[in-house]
């Protein structure tokens, strides 16, 4: 399972509280933001914001780091690959970019993730 390599807690995500308890299992998942400001698997009532990767269980409520900009490493990829996630699940995989699905990185190696997290209006696809 990946984990987190490089984030800068400044300027690399921000943190909010879990909506729910979350099972810590070092996959990660894209996240939204619900109506209460709290992290949401899937795009939830802001559309996807980042990407969390938490190897601990964690309680609703406790606060989390949400990654918008960084790396994950043990990635279960493919080099030079673009992944996206499902706003609904929070899923990360290869499928296009859609509707449904929000770029949010690429691969260098096959086992690292580069998470680039969405900066403008530029790479909305309608």
């Amino acid at each position: 399972m990946a984990r987190i390599d490089k984030y800068d807690p400044i300027d690399g995500g921000f943190r909010a509280p879990l909506h729910a308890a979350y099972t810590g299992s070092n996959t990660p998942i894209g996240v939204g933001l619900n109506s209460s400001g709290r992290v949401v698997p899937g795009a939830g009532q802001t559309g996807i914001v980042g990407v969390i990767c938490l190897p601990d269980d964690k309680a609703a409520g406790d606060i989390i780091d949400v990654m918008t900009d960084g790396e994950l490493v043990e990635f279960a990829g493919a080099a030079g690959t673009v992944y996206t996630t499902d706003t609904t699940t929070g899923a990360i995989g290869t499928t296009a970019q859609s509707a449904t699905k929000v770029r949010v990185g690429f691969t260098v190696e096959a086992t690292r993730l580069v998470v680039r997290m969405f900066r403008g209006a530029a790479e909305v696809v309608e």
